[in-house]
C-alpha cells in the first residue's frame, strides 16, 4: 500500500533521455519526510489483509468438504478463488510496499531496466481486477441458477467453475500485460513506494486508463445488473404462490454473501475507476492526492471480502439471531412431498387403479421427487 498522503515527493535528480520509461516521470530516489502512518499503516493493513483471508479460506475448506450440493460447491470455488486472489495481492504487494518504508531501498540501483517495476505495476492491476471479474462472474453463475435452473450443467459443474476462474484469471493477466506490448505503460508513482500505470490522457496511456476503468465499471454494473433480477427472482420463488415448491435457504445464504461482496466492491472501487476516467478523458493533470486517497478505499476491499463469508454464515447467524428458523424450507419440503404424494394416489379413491395408472403415477412421483432433488442442489 502506499504511503502516506502527508509525505513530500519532490525528485533528488532530474530524469536524462537515457533514464528509462518507469522512470521518466518520477524519478527516484526521493526526499521523503518520515510520518509514523505510512510505515505502520502499510504494515498493519498487510497483517490484516494476510490474517482476514487465511481465516476466509479455513471456513471455506471445511464448509467445501461438508457440502453436497453442486450449486453450492461451485459457489465456494468461486469464494475460494476470491480469497486466493486476494491473499497474493496482499503479499506481493504489500510485501513491496512495507520492503520500501523499512528499507528505503533506491529503485534506480535496485531496478535499472524497470523490471521491478513493471512487475509491480501487472500486480496491481491484476490483483485489483480479478476480484471485480470474479464478482460478476460469480453473479452471472447465480443469476443463470436461479431464474434458468434446468439450462446449467450438472454433469461436470465443479471443473466448469475451476474453468471459469482460470478465464478469469487468464483475462486480467491479458490486460495487466498490456503496457508491456505498448498500449500504456508502467511508471513510477509518487512517493515513491509503489508502480501503476501512467494516468495520461495522451496517446497510449489514455487507451489503457480509459479500458481498466471501463473494464471495472463494467463489471461493478453486470454484477448490479444480474443481482438485482436474482434478488427479484428469488423473493417472487420465497414469497410467491410457488413457495412451497422451491426450497431455497442456501440460495438465500449465497445471495446475501454475493450482494454484500458487490456492495463492498462498488463503495471501495467506484471512486479511483471514475477518478481515472474523469482526470484522462477531461485532460486535467493528475492529483496525486486523491489517487492516494482513492486506492486506499480500493485496498479495503481485501480486507472486507473475506469477512463476508466468515460473518454472513448461517452457522454464525444462528448464534447471533437464534430465533431465525433455518429449518422452514425443509418443513415446507416435507410438505410438498406429502402434498404430492396425495395427488398421485387420489385417483384411488374412486376405485382400483389400473396398470397403465399406476405405471403413470409412478413417473409422476419419480418426477416430483428429481424437481425436488434438483432445487434442493440449486
Amino acid at each position: 500500500m502506499p504511503s502516506h498522503l502527508d509525505t513530500m515527493n519532490t525528485s533528488m535528480e532530474a530524469p536524462s533521455n537515457d533514464t528509462p520509461i518507469c522512470y521518466s516521470i518520477n524519478n527516484p530516489p526521493f526526499k521523503i519526510v518520515p510520518t509514523i502512518a505510512s510505515a505502520y499503516f502499510s504494515s498493519i493493513f498487510s497483517v490484516l489483509g494476510i490474517t482476514s483471508n487465511l481465516v476466509a479460506f479455513v471456513v471455506l475448506v471445511k464448509s467445501f468438504q461438508r457440502t453436497h450440493s453442486s450449486s453450492r460447491s461451485s459457489f465456494l470455488i468461486f469464494l475460494g478463488g476470491l480469497v486466493v486472489t486476494d491473499f497474493m495481492g496482499v503479499v506481493v504487494t504489500g510485501s513491496i510496499v512495507v520492503s520500501f518504508h523499512v528499507t528505503h531501498f533506491n529503485w534506480r540501483n535496485l531496478d535499472p531496466h524497470c523490471h521491478f517495476c513493471n512487475f509491480m505495476g501487472m500486480s496491481m492491476v491484476f490483483y485489483g481486477l480479478c476480484p471485480l471479474l470474479l464478482g460478476a462472474a460469480m453473479a452471472l453463475e447465480r443469476f443463470i441458477g436461479i431464474t434458468r435452473p434446468f439450462a446449467r450443467t450438472t454433469t461436470m459443474p465443479k471443473k466448469r467453475t475451476v474453468f471459469i476462474l482460470l478465464l478469469v484469471w487468464f483475462i486480467a493477466s491479458c490486460i495487466a500485460s498490456l503496457p508491456l506490448t505498448g498500449v500504456g505503460s508502467y511508471h513510477m508513482q509518487i512517493p515513491g513506494s509503489w508502480c501503476f500505470f501512467n494516468i495520461s490522457s495522451e496517446g497510449s496511456d489514455l487507451t489503457f486508463s480509459v479500458l481498466f476503468s471501463m473494464v471495472g465499471l463494467t463489471c461493478i454494473a453486470v454484477s448490479f445488473v444480474l443481482n438485482t433480477v436474482s434478488v427479484v427472482t428469488l423473493i417472487k420463488v420465497c414469497c410467491g404462490q410457488d413457495k412451497m415448491q422451491r426450497p431455497r435457504d442456501q440460495e438465500v445464504e449465497m445471495m446475501v454473501q454475493l450482494i454484500l461482496i458487490m456492495a463492498i466492491a462498488s463503495i471501495c472501487w467506484c471512486p479511483i475507476l471514475v477518478f481515472i476516467a474523469q482526470t484522462v478523458l477531461s485532460g486535467r493533470p493528475l492529483q496525486v492526492i486523491y489517487l492516494l486517497l482513492w486506492l486506499r478505499f480500493a485496498s479495503w476491499n481485501q480486507i472486507l471480502d473475506p469477512w463476508v463469508y466468515i460473518l454472513f454464515r448461517r452457522a454464525v447467524l444462528q448464534r447471533v439471531y437464534p430465533r431465525m428458523d433455518w429449518s422452514r424450507w425443509s418443513t415446507l419440503n416435507r410438505s410438498f412431498r406429502s402434498t404430492i404424494n396425495r395427488l398421485t394416489h387420489s385417483s384411488s379413491l374412486g376405485g382400483p387403479l389400473s396398470s397403465d395408472e399406476m405405471g403413470q403415477n409412478e413417473k409422476l412421483n419419480e418426477t416430483s421427487l428429481t424437481l425436488e432433488s434438483h432445487y434442493l442442489d440449486c
